[in-house]
């Protein structure tokens, strides 16, 4: 990332919103508002979205990492700037400029949440865009938002049933209620639980585990199962047959068939 993008992020004189290093080929983004548990608000949102596209369009980051400094994940939208818009066709039109959401979810890498704390509402949506979610002992998780009279807005209501299941999607958007970290793991909201302090090691670990393949292998991959749930079975095996081809055509180059030994040239009489 450029200095001049990260002079953008803390323009405003304060601490930056969100925090982005690279740790060899893996991106690692940190939400970064921890005294208002990394609540997401605009600078927030103009953040990521600049990091993102960083991530998007550095061709030596293979995996993406995004935690949440202090003692939450995130607890979602900042409820102080709800209706601080000028106008709805602005809040619109900047939404559409900044597809933030948009842009994770078709990040050509795997992405992996490390969730801690309160992870609640957008904060839980935030993961559920990412491929792989792992979290700690202490984390709390809910969907509270139809409490407060509106439905998940960060595409909680499309992500969390095919994450989970028609149920337990359904059970979690219309009760609001909170589980913990081994309910998330019985249930499949994350794939492991493990002792806080060991959080950000092991996330760090399953990134770089993620990161083996190129990206032009993982962005198949990930089309390959994105697009392919979306699709009648027939066209998903279609769709996995185009990619499979287009994915040897890449590898090829790079590997040899098992097994096999290069043979040598035969050497001549003397």
């Amino acid at each position: 990332m450029s200095d001049e993008t990260l002079s953008l992020l803390s323009r405003d004189g304060g601490a930056p919103a969100v925090l982005f290093e690279k740790r060899g080929v893996v991106a690692w983004v940190t939400l970064n508002r921890p005294l208002q548990l990394n609540a997401y608000n605009m600078a927030m949102r103009d953040a990521l979205f600049e990091i993102l596209s960083a991530v998007h369009d550095d061709a030596d980051i293979r995996a993406m990492v995004l935690a949440g400094a202090g003692k939450a994940f995130s607890t979602g939208g900042d409820l102080s700037e709800f209706g601080s818009a000028p106008s709805p066709t602005i809040a619109r039109w900047v939404r559409f400029r900044r597809d933030v959401w948009g842009r994770m979810r078709t990040l050509p890498i795997p992405t992996v949440a490390a969730l801690h704390g309160f992870t609640v509402g957008g904060g839980l949506e935030m993961a559920l865009l990412c491929d792989v979610a792992i979290a700690a002992e202490d984390t709390r998780i809910s969907l509270p938002e139809t409490g407060a009279g509106m439905i998940p807005g960060v595409a909680g209501t499309q992500t969390a049933p095919r994450r989970l299941g028609f149920g337990r999607a359904m059970d979690l958007c219309i009760t609001g209620r909170w589980i913990d970290a081994r309910e998330a793991l019985l249930v499949g909201l994350v794939a492991e639980v493990v002792p806080g302090q060991d959080l950000d090691h092991r996330a760090l670990e399953l990134a770089l585990a993620l990161a083996r393949l190129p990206r032009e292998q993982a962005a198949l991959l990930k089309i390959a199962i994105q697009e392919g749930q979306e699709l009648p079975i027939r066209d998903a095996i279609a769709l996995e047959r185009r990619l499979a081809e287009r994915y040897r055509m890449i590898s090829a180059p790079a590997t040899k068939p098992y097994g096999l030994k290069p043979r040598r040239a035969k050497q001549s009489a003397r």
